[in-house]
């Protein structure tokens, strides 16, 4: 009896027990075992155990429209960190942006607007120019978030505005007496962060802060639990020493506050939740930490150290095994398993000008994409990971630098 006539059940067991080099190898038997081994079910078990291939820790297929067999080959670029570069957007003043991908569609701030860029499916180049404009703000915007109806964006006036992405219209909120450094939206509920000490909470119904908190420190980063009934705060630890602390939405009552022994300045730069019981933070203290609110909260289950004693700016998961996250110095980028202590990949700047750099957004819209914002002395880049040219854009960074007074968005494809 040939191999590919015994009955299915028996093929599926036999290849659980390859790796996906074996997998490859084998499929290339014949057609009907090729046929065979590109289903999904045959990679399902190997993608779960790699990196960023949309398969969740529990098991979840957050992409099933792109075939697992290309999701394991995009994993493994990133893995040994194989990418090409590419310039993919400029304009002449020098800027930090703030960036965020959804879907097809680039959200990027540029000073005091936020402009949507179209991401072209069979290129992967972005539009030169912006199919949407968001205004309003008087100074530089410092975050902004998009939700699948609106782009709700703090700024350094102070200012709060809520855009609608589809009519165009815009609300301005009270917002807070100092620059608005970070803010969350879910669900129609908003919560910001300021320099003014305080995390003020909205609702898109209304233009005034339905409750404000005194937080007695700089507040860094903010993120809302996915049930929407509590939310975390990061602070400086400048003149309080628990940065991390978590709230209840609707009695704005201290829940708890995360770990201890925090030194003065251990700022808390970036927040994400994995899911409403775990979560990821980083700061200027150099450590990535891994928080389960079902355990002590006052000891952190897993960290991993920036191995340059760099500050931590933003951190990205792809919701099972890899954290990408991006340092302070030299626009450095790395990729980590949670399952080991060391990263796995560096991506640096490689330009000879490039003397500091620093990465302030890294976020996750498509499988094994990644934009990330660097601010830098020098030549910027962006990264892409991908199996084939044709196969799906994969965005890692975009950034502030100084080439004959020229700042330009650049993309790397394996």
């Amino acid at each position: 009896m040939f191999l590919f006539q015994l009955p299915e059940v028996v093929l599926y067991h036999i290849m659980s027990y390859l790796e996906y080099k074996s997998l490859s190898r084998l499929s290339q038997v014949c057609k009907t075992i090729y046929h065979f081994a590109n289903r999904d079910a045959v990679w399902r078990k190997i993608a779960k155990e790699l990196i960023n291939t949309g398969i969740t820790r529990q098991g979840a297929d957050v992409y099933p429209h792109i075939p697992l067999k290309d999701r394991v080959k995009v994993s493994q670029n990133w893995c040994h960190g194989i990418c090409r570069k590419e310039v993919m957007l400029k304009w002449r003043i020098n800027l930090l942006p703030w960036i965020q991908l959804d879907g097809d569609v680039l959200y990027l701030s540029q000073a005091a607007d936020i402009g949507a860029y179209h991401l072209r499916p069979d290129t992967g180049k972005l539009q030169r120019s912006p199919m949407a404009l968001f205004s309003g703000h008087l100074e530089d915007v410092c975050r902004f978030a998009v939700t699948d109806t609106h782009l709700v964006s703090g700024g350094s006036d102070g200012k709060i505005l809520v855009h609608h992405r589809r009519n165009g219209f815009s609300m301005e909120y009270s917002g807070h007496n100092q620059e608005v450094n970070c803010l969350d939206c879910r669900g129609g509920l908003i919560v910001s962060g300021s320099r003014d000490r305080t995390a003020r909470i909205w609702t898109l119904s209304s233009n005034c802060p339905r409750d404000t908190i005194p937080m007695n420190d700089r507040v860094w980063s903010v993120a809302i639990s996915p049930t929407q009934s509590s939310f975390v705060t990061g602070t400086a630890c400048c003149a309080n020493f628990s940065p991390l602390r978590i709230w209840d939405v609707e009695r704005c009552e201290l829940l708890c506050c995360l770990g201890s022994e925090f030194r003065r300045g251990a700022g808390v730069l970036d927040i994400v939740y994995e899911s409403p019981v775990q979560l990821l933070t980083c700061g200027y203290d150099t450590y990535i930490r891994s928080w389960d609110l079902r355990l002590s909260p006052r000891k952190c289950v897993m960290e991993w150290e920036e191995p340059h004693d760099s500050a931590l700016y933003c951190i990205q998961t792809d919701g099972n095994h890899m954290i990408a996250s991006g340092s302070s110095y030299y626009g450095v980028i790395r990729t980590w398993d949670k399952r080991q202590t060391r990263c796995l990949e560096m991506f640096q700047l490689s330009s000879a000008n490039c003397q500091r750099g620093r990465c302030c957004n890294l976020l996750q819209r498509q499988p094994a994409e990644f934009c990330l914002t660097i601010q830098h002395e020098g030549k910027p880049r962006e990264f892409f990971q991908n199996s084939e040219e044709c196969f799906r854009k994969q965005c890692l960074d975009s950034g502030k630098g100084t080439i004959e007074n020229e700042t330009q968005f650049t993309i790397g494809l394996p």
